[in-house]
């Protein structure tokens, strides 16, 4: 009897104890803060190497990545496994310092060779064992385990960067293989005393920020198991798309003269005495003869630096999020991917804000997002709306919800040209007003914002649509066929929407002026692989699409379409003087509007 009852009590505490054991916790399908997980000073922090698959930095040894941990805890003392959020960088350990000498110089002819530009040295940062904070103070808090990595040649992680190469798909892959018990982790750079990750329950889901958020891309195109979820927040999905534009040269916007090899020497923090090496085969051989600064054509180079390329063997659901006056990340980077991960049938979303570069999704969106994919609670994500955009009004935490992007209800409406220059011409919905040829003087010393608000300039051609007596909405990707004519053998071509009369006052918000825009080399009007120095005076057609948009243009406003040449702050600054011609007749654009034509009909009547 005796028996029985210490049985009895000794289960009966065993249950009490087990209750009081401290584990995630959800509520209208999401993960709350715990105020178990939440103390900071309990976090158990360390750090490790992971051996990868390859030697980028060829001493003959494969390359490790070092990685830092977070975690609950309770992962420890309790044997709780949690899922976790994954963070990978170059940048951690510090960056090149300088100025415009590290730039190419961008004052020349289109196709000229030019000196290359000053390459620095990083002077590398950081103490172990913490690689970043970043995450940590969001996630762990709410059961989740934060780990950071170092990418390939920075930091104290081995091998080469090569900004967007294999080995940077495949060094965090190496991470994730680890957390699931497929790779080895060591406690040394060199040592040979293993690390496990006893604490995690496997399941991954990555996000991050620009370079960091393109790195859980490259992850996930490899298809590694694991990985269930990814949100990329702005991230460069392409690195031809980002460094160039429709076969043309043109930089990212606020770093004029960058391109890949400035990057690369950007962030290479890694071991000093690899740097040599890899500057010579990676920066000097590779880079060096794929970028092609004098043609600007889409390479083998290029391809390899393309993650829509690699997309067959991916499987995590992604969210993805962009703002669509993104000019440095253009928003085309994750629109371009999240249709073809759609495509492709993954879990997808999209967010859009209406502001510049960088900006997550609401918490509550990727919170839903990692707790059903990480956790496994059925909190109906996947029903949930396809698309959130940021009204111009709206904070970025309250964007609407639309069953798709491009908005479903948007048609494409083209437009034809009528002439006025060098004063303002017309846009029309009828094909018979476009007639003649308008010419422009190529001078890079004008701004794109000084020529869009000038009355009369022989630097620009100028159509517009008549005032808007109602709203007009657009919503999707605006696409221009334009049949011109230069000058000179190359000739930069910068294509605007945007929203007249231009708003100069004080109060000008970032949804004002400039609604979309584009940029392309005339010389690759047959193709983009390909480039043909141009006939003067030849007439060549050319097709292509502006940045994707979902914006409302506001009633008393109207909507004009500027074609110029050198853009100040995105192209080469070739010497004034060159003259592009423009066939109206053979030039259109096709502006996606929510209801169509009828739509846009009623606005103007």
């Amino acid at each position: 009897m005796k028996k029985t009852i210490l049985i009895l009590l000794f289960a009966f505490i065993a249950q009490i104890h087990a209750q009081e054991k401290i584990v995630p916790v959800f509520k209208d399908g999401e993960a709350q803060v715990v105020e178990g997980f939440k103390d900071s000073s309990k976090w158990i922090r360390h750090d490790l190497w992971v051996e990868t698959t390859f030697d980028s930095d060829g001493d003959g040894k494969l390359d490790r990545m070092h990685v830092d941990v977070t975690r609950p805890a309770q992962t420890e003392t309790e044997g709780l496994k949690l899922p976790v959020v994954y963070e990978s960088s170059p940048y951690y350990a510090g960056v090149a310092s300088g100025g415009k000498e590290l730039f190419w110089n961008v004052k020349h002819e289109l196709g000229e060779k030019v000196p290359n530009p000053v390459h620095p040295n990083v002077i590398r940062r950081g103490k172990r064992p913490i690689i970043s904070n970043s995450q940590i103070r969001t996630w762990v808090p709410r059961g989740y385990i934060v780990i950071h990595s170092s990418s390939p040649g920075t930091g104290l992680s081995d091998g080469a960067p090569t900004v967007g190469g294999d080995n940077e798909s495949l060094a965090p892959k190496a991470v994730i293989d680890w957390l699931n018990g497929r790779a080895k982790g060591y406690t040394k750079r060199e040592g040979n005393k293993e690390v496990k990750a006893y604490w995690t329950t496997g399941k991954v889901g990555m996000t991050g920020t620009s370079y960091n958020g393109t790195i859980p891309l490259a992850a996930a195109t490899t298809g590694v198991k694991g990985l269930e979820a990814i949100i990329p927040v702005a991230p460069n999905t392409s690195y031809y798309h980002y460094y160039r534009s429709n076969g043309l040269v043109r930089s990212p916007g606020g770093y004029l003269g960058e391109d890949i090899d400035v990057l690369y020497d950007f962030i290479h923090s890694g071991k000093e005495e690899n740097r040599a090496r890899n500057n010579k085969i990676i920066r000097d051989t590779e880079m060096a003869n794929g970028m092609d600064r004098i043609t600007g054509d889409y390479n083998d180079f290029w391809a390899g630096r393309d993650y829509i390329n690699d997309m067959k063997p991916m499987k995590a659901a992604l969210l993805m999020s962009h703002g669509f006056n993104d000019w440095n990340v253009m928003p085309e980077h994750s629109y371009r991917i999240y249709k073809k991960a759609s495509e492709m049938g993954l879990p997808t979303q999209i967010y859009y804000h209406q502001n510049g570069h960088g900006g997550p999704p609401p918490m509550k969106i990727m919170n839903r997002w990692f707790t059903h994919y990480l956790f496994g609670v059925d909190n109906g994500v996947e029903n949930d709306a396809k698309a959130w955009i940021v009204r111009e009004n709206d904070k970025q935490n309250e964007p609407t919800a639309y069953p798709e992007y491009p908005n479903p209800k948007a048609k494409n409406v083209t437009f034809y040209l009528s002439g006025a220059a060098p004063g303002v011409g017309s846009l029309h919905l009828t094909k018979s007003a476009s007639k003649g040829k308008e010419t422009l003087v190529d001078n890079y010393s004008f701004s794109a914002e000084s020529l869009a608000k000038a009355d009369y300039t022989n630097h620009r051609l100028l159509y517009v649509t008549p005032i808007l007596k109602k709203d007009v909405h657009i919503s999707g990707l605006p696409k221009i066929t334009i049949k011109a004519a230069s000058s000179k053998a190359a000739v930069n071509l910068s294509v605007y929407l945007v929203s007249l009369p231009w708003n100069s006052s004080r109060r000008t918000k970032i949804t004002d002026n400039i609604i979309t825009r584009s940029w392309a080399d005339l010389q690759n009007y047959k193709s983009l692989t390909k480039s043909k120095p141009l006939k003067k005076g030849k007439f060549y057609e050319m097709s292509f699409d502006l940045q994707p948009d979902d914006q409302i243009i506001r009633k008393g406003q109207q909507i004009g379409l500027m074609i110029f040449s050198s853009d100040s702050e995105f192209t080469l600054l070739p010497k004034p003087g060159t003259e592009l011609t423009v066939d109206l007749t053979g030039t259109k654009i096709t502006i996606p509007i929510v209801g169509g034509k009828e739509a846009f009909k009623k606005a103007v009547e």
